[in-house]
């Protein structure tokens, strides 16, 4: 008999066509009616805004492998997904020493000195995000109100709150909600108020979140979860008392309630693996959220939600992870 050989490899043996390069890449294309509707609105700022952040982040990405002697994985765009969500999360006219050095706490920071890509226990985009927050906060809530650029690609700045900064200030000094300084819903679902670039324009988030969902990058677990709970709680302070908060509607189109829930929380690295997991982590995400808009000093909380149950994600894949065939429950 002729001799034969046998190839002897590791796993997986059973190798899925998606690469992380496709994966990211789709998430990109997900991205593109959010940065679309954030130019129309903001023009050159968005453009710069975008441009540099990504530039950052990939060159801090290039730099930390060469340093390090690690093989350089800016190819695999997850750098580039980074830079556009650091964006998406910073005011319009936000200063360019504030993209450069949020896009060093995302990239090296967050990412890099945990072992790179699949390591990081945070969300990137977040650290960098709350890191600026706390750090210059007058820099980080100068907001602008949007203009669409059929009124000029560059226009002057001027001051503007955002809807949630609003509601909690006229809490502050009335006690209750005044109806008349809310913005509209169709102002919310377009992104036509003051905010950060990606936060607003919930309609743009949620084409991105859908054919994300179409594409299999995402599931449903965590964005309807996460939503969900924040519907459902902020509904029921607002039917206890109508005048301590908005509406549950406008909570989850206001600030970036759908930005996190689907494009944040969902992150591979920092979320769940298990899907039951996965909606606990959304319902954590949500009710942390939700908290802290009603109850907390800061008017949004979405972002401090996600990094929160980051925390959980290893306890939460470890303690819901289903049984192995024949294993016996302890």
């Amino acid at each position: 008999m002729p001799d034969r050989k046998f190839l002897v490899t590791f796993s997986p043996h059973d190798r899925h066509p998606e690469t992380t390069n496709k994966v990211m890449m789709t998430v990109v294309i997900a991205m593109l009616p959010i940065i679309a509707n954030s130019i129309w609105y903001y023009g050159y700022y968005a453009v710069k805004g975008y441009v540099l952040t990504t530039l950052f982040c990939i060159g801090f990405e290039y730099l930390f492998d060469k340093i390090s002697g690690r093989p350089v994985a800016i190819k695999d765009n997850s750098a580039l997904v980074t830079g556009l969500l650091l964006a998406m999360n910073m005011p319009a006219a936000a200063p360019w020493w504030t993209m450069l050095v949020g896009s060093f706490i995302a990239i090296v920071v967050s990412k890099q000195v945990y072992g790179g890509l699949g390591q990081n226990p945070f969300n990137p985009a977040l650290v960098a995000r709350v890191f600026l927050l706390i750090a210059w906060p007058v820099e980080m809530t100068s907001w602008v109100k949007p203009s669409p650029i059929i009124h000029g690609f560059l226009f002057d700045t001027v001051s503007s709150a955002t809807p949630l900064g609003t509601l909690k200030s006229d809490i502050i000094a009335h006690g209750h909600v005044v109806t008349a300084n809310l913005a509209t819903y169709t102002d919310q679902i377009i992104g036509n108020v003051s905010g950060c670039m990606g936060g607003d324009g919930a309609v743009f988030v949620l084409i991105g979140g859908l054919f994300m969902m179409n594409r299999k990058v995402i599931s449903w677990h965590i964005p309807i979860s996460f939503l969900g709970t924040l519907f459902a709680f902020t509904g029921i302070i607002w039917l206890i008392n109508p005048q301590r908060t908005i509406d549950p509607f406008l909570h989850i189109v206001s600030g970036g309630a759908m930005l996190a829930a689907f494009f944040m929380a969902t992150d591979y690295v920092t979320s769940p693996v298990i899907k039951r997991a996965q909606i606990v982590f959304g319902i954590g995400c949500g009710l942390i959220a939700g908290i802290i808009r009603i109850y907390g000093s800061y008017p949004e909380g979405t972002g401090f939600a996600v990094l929160i149950m980051n925390a959980f994600v290893p306890l939460l894949d470890k303690y819901m992870r289903p049984l192995s065939f024949g294993e016996v429950k302890k």
